[in-house]
């Protein structure tokens, strides 16, 4: 999307488990937190709350779970991983850029998903490692 799209004006969050601060930048050509940690060429961004707390819980390492505030510095696309496949329509706001995050804040009280739900998703992500199915692109 570009800048004059309307999807710019919302807020944009960033699940992870990386220390940040407001001005730092997520971007592409690093390890992946996710999947076989292959260098990412795209970062992820996304507009609902409930989406970026999922990114936080997957996210390998062993640091804090966080959820950033960002804003995308260039055009950013609805993430193929789950609009084309999980959620048609993109009802999770999910998208990803090859242009950087920058960090504009943290949403520090935020409440994870109940254990049973996360190890359900873990195993369910665990069963498609198994079967050769890389979750990030």
């Amino acid at each position: 999307m570009t800048a004059g799209d309307d999807r710019h004006s919302r807020i944009f969050y960033h699940g992870t488990r990386a220390d940040l601060k407001p001005g730092d930048l997520i971007a592409a050509g690093y390890n992946s937190n996710y999947g076989a940690g292959k260098q990412a060429s795209w970062v992820y961004l996304t507009g609902t709350l409930d989406a970026a707390i999922w990114g936080a819980e997957l996210a390998a390492g062993d640091g804090r779970e966080r959820i950033y505030i960002v804003e995308p510095t260039g055009p950013f696309v609805d993430d193929p991983n789950l609009t084309d496949k999980k959620f048609p329509g993109n009802p999770t706001l999910s998208y990803r850029s090859r242009e950087p995050l920058r960090v504009t804040g943290e949403v520090t009280e935020w409440t994870g998903h109940p254990p049973e739900r996360l190890k359900e998703m873990k195993d369910h992500l665990a069963r498609l490692k198994a079967e050769g199915v890389e979750a990030i692109d």
